[in-house]
């Protein structure tokens, strides 16, 4: 094979790279000529991927509910991925890097809105009944990086449950979390008290949710949002991207999981408590919560009717 100018530049410019790092070159060239080639199975790590699915009945829905919470939990990896690049970018950012970055958010909460058919009416209800008793106490309600996704997108603030938020707006944030909305989704239903799955939760994961408000304290899309606004940005098209993420965080989501458990667990006269005791009939409705990241984007009458039938056709207008 003829070098080329173009391979022996390439060449030089590798010399220079190990060179500057005190390597030698010719001993990497060595490993290139001795590694296999790379396979798709091993890139990706197919094998283990495929191998992470284990069951705890011989019901077999039992893996389609698995697979399709990993599933929605690489999709929430890569939201935050998306939000990590945005807050790592704030003191250079721009409003179209921005609201590129969104636009990626969104699609992929886009395509778990549209794939939680599967959810719906993927499963047998009676197998479903039955499987999910040997999954206690956990729960859905338990996903962390659903948490950091809300405490990325919006003043933490906005996260206080709506009969506390005006008192504790100047509260320290710990002070604050005591009183977080989601908390009051798992309780338990005849006392009031903590569920143990909520206990898991805060444990596990509530100093890594405190260190991230403050990380996120200047660095949360809405005080980006004002920050890159501020600076005279044309922001026209990232207010219709933070529009729809609004909705499909706080509503679409949501009543995605409303039709779920109601598909699954309401039972008349009766509804059955979902897995680890979380209050689904008042947690997952949109219009009980009122979580809105960005009001300063709606108008009043659009907040109030927040969670109703309202919802599709602005999401139609907005993509329109």
């Amino acid at each position: 094979m003829e070098l080329t100018p173009q391979i022996k530049d390439k060449l030089d410019k590798l010399q220079e790279k190990y060179a500057a790092m005190g390597q030698d070159m010719s001993a990497y060239l060595d490993g290139l000529l001795y590694a296999d080639f790379l396979t798709y199975w091993d890139y990706i790590h197919l094998d283990t991927l495929l191998s992470l699915q284990a069951p705890k009945t011989s019901f077999p829905d039992e893996e389609i509910f698995i697979m399709y919470h990993q599933i929605t939990e690489l999709y929430f990896k890569l939201s935050l991925h998306e939000f990590n690049q945005v807050a790592a970018a704030r003191e250079t950012l721009t409003a179209a890097f921005f609201t590129d970055r969104v636009k990626r958010i969104n699609a992929y909460f886009n395509a778990l809105v549209s794939s939680f058919e599967v959810m719906v009416n993927g499963m047998e209800k009676e197998q479903f009944l039955k499987f999910r008793m040997s999954l206690l106490p956990a729960s859905g309600f338990q996903s962390g990086q659903y948490r950091m996704i809300e405490i990325s997108a919006t003043d933490f603030g906005r996260l206080v449950d709506k009969d506390k938020r005006a008192a504790l707006a100047n509260a320290p944030i710990e002070e604050q979390f005591e009183h977080i909305y989601w908390k009051s989704g798992a309780t338990e239903l005849a006392t009031g008290k903590q569920t143990l799955t909520l206990k898991q939760f805060i444990n596990k994961y509530a100093a890594q949710f405190l260190q991230l408000v403050k990380d996120r304290k200047d660095s949360n899309f809405s005080a980006l949002y004002h920050k890159v606004k501020e600076e005279g940005q044309d922001v026209t098209a990232l207010t219709e991207e933070l529009k729809k993420l609004d909705l499909f965080v706080n509503v679409e989501w949501p009543l995605s999981h409303y039709k779920s458990a109601v598909r699954y667990l309401e039972k008349d006269p009766v509804d059955i408590a979902a897995t680890g005791g979380t209050n689904w009939q008042k947690y997952l409705p949109p219009r009980f919560q009122k979580r809105i990241f960005y009001p300063f984007l709606w108008t009043e009458e659009q907040m109030e009717e927040w969670g109703k039938g309202w919802v599709l056709n602005v999401l139609k207008d907005l993509r329109s």
